[in-house]
């Protein structure tokens, strides 16, 4: 079975400059994890999950120093007010004719609860969430 048989192909998504309270709201209302962040012509630049807008209130309490680099990520990450200063960049896809096997292994493997599907030029076309896997399992 592929990707593109269980995908949710109308996802809900959030622009860079979105504030990081509407991304909060976004999530609760929507009772979802996470939303990917896309530019006008629907490319995908990052997301930002729950576990993204925790580190943000934990990191505002504790501060911690392990290297310049990973403080200065940190603070960055503290200071963030919009999503595109919030989100993780490096978001792990795949593709809409990958099989489902292979993804669910990614996502055991990696932790993760949601995996946006891109087409071949980088769009948003979808997103498999572990629910999605569940539902396929019925």
């Amino acid at each position: 079975m592929q990707v593109q048989d269980i995908m949710t192909k109308k996802v809900l998504t959030v622009r860079p400059e979105t504030t990081v309270r509407e991304v909060a709201e976004i999530l609760v209302n929507h009772k979802i994890s996470g939303v990917p962040v896309v530019e006008d012509d629907g490319r995908l630049v990052g997301i930002v999950s729950e576990g993204d807008l925790m580190s943000k209130e934990i990191l505002g309490a504790v501060i911690y120093y392990n290297g310049l680099r990973e403080y200065k990520d940190a603070f960055d990450r503290m200071a963030a007010n919009t999503a595109a200063a919030l989100m993780t960049k490096k978001v792990v896809t795949v593709k809409a004719y990958d099989d489902i096997s292979d993804v669910a292994r990614i996502m055991r493997d990696k932790h993760i609860k949601r995996v946006p599907v891109l087409d071949d030029e980088g769009h948003l076309i979808g997103i498999v969430s572990r629910q999605d896997i569940v539902k396929m399992l019925l």
